[in-house]
């Protein structure tokens, strides 16, 4: 969580000095490209403070209302983080795009807007090296699009969303200037504006789709779930897993439920001593599994349970 935070504050800083500088290049020139430039970067500095917060949030402890803790927090706020960027970022690039189509004006001052683009990609070139240096580190030998799909960490992937978002958007509002300044027509400009509008558009759609799984609840992937699997059909006592469940609660935060069937005539003792051993067990495999309930049953073959079984709600083994 640490390097998250680290490039969370990259972007934060980057963004707003490149914020303050696109918007005085706006205001010396007038071009539409610029001040979508600026919206973009005003709105990205603040969806880095709300990712902050989400952080912030999800560090609470557990208490009465949220026995479980409150790690969906940072996925809730990564939802806003992305209906921003659609919204505010996206839908006002595009909103001042158009009006500049139709309400089209002479660039002035150019020099500017090429001053202040080629000083933002430079700022957002770093900022984008410290988030992907970041999303590398979470990688573990798997492609972009599955470390994305799989990481139930939000951050690793947002701040890299926006950094991409970022210099794809500089780099259209830097040929939206120049060919509005070469061939003296002010449209392209406005067209520059629409298409960091899609671009940003597109990645709050990605954003939200990822962000959206991770707030109703998804649980550990195929292998991890093979790997725990593993681990109960080590003890030699349970006749089969009738039931697994996992949920993650944050990034680091996972919840495990399993049903375990034993023989009938196993003594309940042998029952406890195998569940706390495979507790161990998954304790040390899966540091981030801080929740596990294990409910025992037997094999029903028509034969009589051991004599006085503790009731169900006895049998499940929270920790």
């Amino acid at each position: 969580m640490a390097e998250s935070k680290k490039a969370i504050y990259a972007a934060i800083g980057g963004n707003l000095a490149i914020a303050v500088t696109k918007f005085t290049a706006a205001a010396f020139t007038g071009s539409s490209a610029m001040l979508s430039e600026g919206i973009h970067s005003m709105v990205d500095t603040g969806n880095g403070g709300l990712l902050l917060l989400g952080i912030k949030q999800s560090q609470k402890p557990a208490n009465a209302d949220h026995p479980l803790g409150h790690g969906k927090e940072l996925y809730f706020w990564t939802l806003i983080v992305a209906v921003l960027i659609f919204g505010v970022g996206g839908g006002v690039s595009a909103y001042e795009g158009i009006l500049h189509l139709l309400h089209p004006s002479e660039l002035k001052n150019v020099a500017w807007s090429y001053s202040v683009l080629g000083i933002s990609l430079v700022f957002e070139g770093i900022s984008f090296y410290v988030a992907w240096k970041q999303f590398q580190g979470s990688q573990n030998g798997r492609g972009i699009w599955q470390s994305i799909r799989e990481s139930k960490d939000p951050t690793t992937f947002t701040v890299l969303f926006e950094d991409s978002a970022a210099m794809l958007g500089l780099l259209a509002a830097l040929a939206g200037v120049f060919l509005s300044h070469q061939l003296g027509n002010p449209s392209f400009d406005g067209i520059a504006s629409i298409v960091i509008g899609l671009i940003l558009a597109t990645v709050a759609l990605l954003l939200i789709y990822e962000s959206k799984g991770l707030l109703v609840g998804e649980g550990m992937n195929a292998s991890e779930l093979a790997k725990l699997r593993a681990l109960a059909n080590s003890e030699p006592k349970i006749t089969r897993i009738d039931r697994m469940v996992t949920m993650h609660f944050g990034p680091h935060t996972v919840l495990l439920a399993m049903e375990l069937i034993f023989a009938n005539d196993l003594p309940l003792a042998a029952v406890e001593s195998t569940v706390d051993r495979l507790k161990k067990k998954i304790r040390e495999s899966h540091a981030d599994i801080k929740h596990i309930f294990i409910a025992t049953d037997f094999e029903r073959m028509g034969q009589t349970r051991p004599s006085n079984p503790p009731p169900r709600a006895a049998q499940e083994h929270p920790v």
